[in-house]
C-alpha cells in the first residue's frame, strides 16, 4: 500500500532530530515532537527541575517521579547487567570532573576550561544495584549522582515510535542525532535503509537495510573538549573512571531495540578491538572502526548489508 510520508526536523536532547512518519498527520509529528520535549524536561541533568536532577538532589531520600522516569532507571539497571557494567548511569560525577558540566551546545568552541581530573575512590562509590525502585518512587543512595546519557535519546527513540504507531501510522523512523528505531512500513515499502556514518567520512561506512529494529553509534570524535589543554570526550570507562583510552574511536550496533543498541554501542567501543564483540549474542549486529580507519565487523552483519562488502578501511576527508 502506498501511504504518504510526513517528516520533521529539530533540535532536542542536546542533538539533531529527524522524524519520519509513513501514513500519519502532522498532528502525529507535533504529538512526537512534543513527546520528546517532555522527555527532554523529565531526563535532562541540565534542568535544574528535571526528575533526574531532583532525584541526584535528593540522593539518599525517595523521590515520586513519572512513569516514564521509573522506566528510564530500570533500563538503566537493565543494561548495566546487559553489559557487565560496561555501561554504568552512576558516573556523573566522573563526567563533571572530565569537564562535561553542561550542555555541550554551551561548551565555547567545543572547549571547557578547569582543573584536571580528581580520581575518586571507588571503592566507597555506591553502585547500581543499590537503586531502589517501589512503584513509582525512586531512591538513588546517598552520594550518587544519576546519569542519563547514553541510555536516555535510544529509549525515547523506543518510546516516540511506539506510540506514533499505536496512533494509527502505518511506519516511522525517530533518529535521535544518529540513535534510531525504525518500526512499520517504510516510504518505499521494501524495508529501511540507515546509513552508518562516520564524523570524519562524507560517505557512510555502511548502509543497512531493517524492517524493525535500532541502530545506534558511539564515538568519542563528536564530543570533544579541552581540559588545560588535554583532550577530553563523554565516554567514560567505568574501569577507570576517566575518559575512555580505548584503540577503538567508534562502534556501531544494531538491536531490536534503541535503548539496546546505543547502550551495547559504548559497550564495544570501550571494550577495545580485540574484545569488541564479546558481550554481543546472535541477535546483535555490529562494526567498531579504530583511530586509523580500521574497520572490523561482527559476522552477523552480513545478513543486513544487502551482500554489499565492507571497506576494510574507511578513508578520512581532508
Amino acid at each position: 500500500m502506498n501511504h504518504g510520508v510526513v517528516e520533521d526536523r529539530f533540535r532536542a536532547m542536546g542533538s539533531d532530530i529527524h522524524l519520519i512518519v509513513v501514513g500519519g498527520t502532522a498532528d502525529m509529528l507535533a504529538a512526537a515532537r512534543t513527546r520528546i520535549d517532555v522527555l527532554e524536561q523529565r531526563w535532562s541533568r541540565f534542568r535544574p527541575d528535571s526528575e533526574i536532577c531532583l532525584l541526584n538532589a535528593a540522593a539518599g531520600e525517595p523521590v515520586v517521579v513519572t512513569a516514564d522516569t521509573v522506566l528510564l532507571v530500570q533500563r538503566a539497571v537493565d543494561a548495566w547487567r546487559l553489559t557487565g557494567g560496561g555501561f554504568d548511569p552512576t558516573l556523573l560525577d566522573a563526567l563533571i570532573a572530565a569537564g562535561y558540566d553542561r550542555s555541550f551546545d554551551q561548551l565555547p568552541d567545543g572547549s571547557a576550561v578547569g582543573a584536571p581530573p580528581v580520581p575518586r575512590l571507588s571503592v566507597t562509590r555506591p553502585g547500581v544495584t543499590d537503586i531502589l525502585v517501589d512503584g513509582d518512587v525512586v531512591t538513588l543512595p546517598a552520594g550518587m549522582g544519576f546519569d542519563p546519557g547514553g541510555i536516555g535519546k535510544g529509549l525515547s527513540a523506543d518510546i516516540v515510535a511506539t506510540e506514533v504507531i499505536q496512533a494509527g501510522a502505518a511506519g516511522v523512523c525517530v533518529n535521535m542525532g544518529g540513535d534510531l528505531r525504525v518500526l512499520g512500513e517504510s516510504p518505499t515499502g521494501t524495508g529501511w535503509t540507515l546509513a552508518i556514518e562516520h564524523p570524519r567520512c562524507t560517505e557512510p561506512i555502511a548502509l543497512v537495510g531493517l524492517w524493525d529494529g535500532a541502530v545506534a553509534t558511539s564515538s568519542v570524535l563528536r564530543k570533544v573538549w579541552t581540559v588545560n589543554g588535554r583532550r577530553r570526550h563523554h565516554l567514560i570507562d567505568p574501569q577507570t573512571e576517566q575518559p575512555s583510552e580505548s584503540d577503538l574511536a567508534l562502534a556501531t550496533v544494531i538491536a531490536g531495540q534503541a535503548w539496546t543498541a546505543e547502550v551495547l554501542a559504548k559497550a564495544v567501543l570501550l571494550r577495545g578491538r580485540a574484545r569488541a564483540f564479546d558481550l554481543l549474542d546472535a541477535d546483535n549486529a555490529a562494526l567498531a572502526v579504530d583511530h586509523t580507519g580500521r574497520v572490523t565487523a561482527s559476522e552477523t552483519l552480513a545478513a543486513y548489508l544487502g551482500g554489499a562488502t565492507l571497506a576494510e578501511r574507511v578513508q578520512f576527508d581532508g
